[in-house]
């Protein structure tokens, strides 16, 4: 039988992924080759809601993994 906090752990982290992906940050790879670029605004709207749904996962993976340790 599977642990369901395994379970919950990898759905929990593949949210995670997506959430990370979807935050536009710079102008991508342009910055990684000396353009300039370095303007971050603040964030508004879905962004901001987006922000704290990542913020609110990681919490959640790092719980998961003390209660995958526990039991």
């Amino acid at each position: 039988m599977t642990n369901p906090l395994v379970i919950a752990q990898i759905a929990v982290s593949a949210l995670l992924i997506a959430a990370i992906l979807l935050q536009q940050r710079g102008t991508a790879l342009g910055s990684a080759f000396g353009q300039e670029g370095g303007y971050y605004g603040t964030r508004r709207g879905i962004q901001k809601k987006l922000f704290w749904v990542t913020v609110a996962l990681g919490m959640v993976f790092i719980l998961l993994a003390f209660l995958n340790l526990l039991f």
